[in-house]
């Protein structure tokens, strides 16, 4: 790992520190001297507040902040000074990742993980270490995971310890680091517009300086990645022909006809020659590269690879975002499946949305024409700027502070692309 921390620790200069960060800390500078100094109760007294007991911060994770504003930065940057105190204090503990903690487990290591979640202000400093998982702890947990994209099921499987057992040097490397992409996109993105933060996997709407929708998305795998776009939507297409891009034919249609030579006529797959007339399967020598010399293109319909919708916008790579066939890969915890576009999840909701200045485009008309099946470009009348980012860590409240997995690797720390090495 010598890309080093070096890399995150060029100096953003002192910034505030939060009040969560102070709460956090002990007053004589040691913070777990202080939390094992507590009293030790696996319950808390009935004065106790819970609300403040399940997450160490009144600040809810949950907002309509957008992941890019000037509220955003600044919370950003007093994250960067809690987590600055953290790493000056000693940082957090590790948690052992040896044994499945959840609701009801006493177990040693749940003093550590009540350390931990105490630390980095999801659990109230007065619920103490006890060896007891109780309810307060799980709802601390819950509110961890969800703060770094992971299921909240209040049970410590393998990608909450990755995420756990991240110093907090390098997690305060990783919020500087991102602090510079927020400042370097500018202040003014729209009044409308529609933002993909690709390691997050979701896609916000924002409208006037807040999030109107938020979808959960499909990106670009490690070998096939989504870019960073800046564009604007022009088109909506319902139900969409899907012409297939080289990388696709070469990396996976012409593997699959060697498999099976039906494939392309079991998917309403079409070669087209260069006259624009099509050309029958069998007479492609599939064990060569001639098929990538030919267009191919996908009927439209219930297989198609873009479902019933498809947002078209000016793109260098080529790349768009569109509905699936496939939608229980919004299921998936790690949801980089894609070829580089970005399959939306409920995106007729977003295509509503989009096109809600476009005269004669309400949801009604959306959904009649998707159920007439015939292939319909419609162009937006009031352009929807887009844009793709990659921000892996970012505060949208006191002590809110979220991390994600950074994906690409573009954060200079191995250990941050937790998918990798699990």
């Amino acid at each position: 790992m010598n890309k080093s921390r070096r890399y995150f620790l060029a100096g953003t200069g002192a910034l505030a520190v939060s009040a969560i960060a102070k709460a956090a800390m002990a007053q004589d500078g040691d913070p777990i001297r202080e939390v094992l100094s507590s009293p030790r109760r696996g319950n808390w007294n009935d004065t106790f507040d819970a609300q403040v007991s399940a997450g160490g911060s009144r600040a809810k994770v949950s907002t309509t902040l957008p992941i890019f504003s000037n509220e955003t930065m600044s919370f950003t940057e007093q994250a960067i000074g809690q987590y600055r105190d953290i790493a000056a204090q000693g940082g957090w503990p590790q948690v052992p990742a040896t044994k499945k903690l959840q609701l009801g487990v006493t177990d040693p290591d749940v003093q550590a993980l009540r350390q931990r979640l105490i630390v980095s202000g999801d659990l109230a400093r007065e619920a103490g270490v006890s060896q007891s998982f109780d309810t307060y702890v799980d709802a601390a947990l819950r509110r961890f995971q969800t703060r770094h994209g992971l299921p909240a099921d209040g049970v410590t499987g393998k990608y909450t310890f990755a995420a756990m057992n991240i110093s907090a040097q390098v997690r305060l490397g990783q919020l500087e680091t991102n602090l510079v992409r927020l400042q370097s996109i500018g202040t003014n993105l729209g009044q409308r517009y529609v933002l993909v933060n690709i390691p997050a996997a979701q896609v916000e709407a924002v409208e006037n300086g807040r999030v109107v929708l938020r979808h959960t998305a499909i990106v670009g795998k490690i070998d096939r990645q989504t870019p960073v776009v800046n564009s604007k939507i022009n088109e909506i297409v319902i139900n969409p022909y899907w012409n297939a891009p080289q990388s696709i034919i070469r990396r996976d249609i012409i593997p699959l006809m060697r498999k099976n030579p039906q494939y392309l006529t079991e998917n309403n797959i079409h070669i087209i020659g260069p006259d624009g007339q099509e050309i029958p399967p069998s007479a492609i020598d599939w064990n060569t590269e001639e098929a990538a010399r030919y267009r191919m293109r996908q009927d439209p319909g219930k297989i198609n690879a873009m479902a019933s919708v498809k947002i078209n916008f000016p793109s260098p790579d080529g790349v768009y975002m569109h509905d699936t066939p496939t939608q229980s890969l919004f299921n998936k915890l790690m949801r980089f499946d894609s070829s580089g576009c970005v399959r939306v999840q409920n995106v007729r909701d977003l295509v509503t949305w989009i096109l809600k200045n476009t005269p004669g485009w309400s949801r009604q008309q959306i959904e009649d024409t998707i159920k007439g099946g015939e292939n319909t470009p419609v162009a937006v009348a009031d352009p929807v700027p887009v844009h793709f980012l990659y921000i892996s860590a970012w505060s949208t409240g006191p002590g809110v502070v979220q991390f994600r997995d950074d994906i690409y690797g573009q954060d200079g720390v191995d250990e941050l692309q937790i998918t990798s090495a699990l």
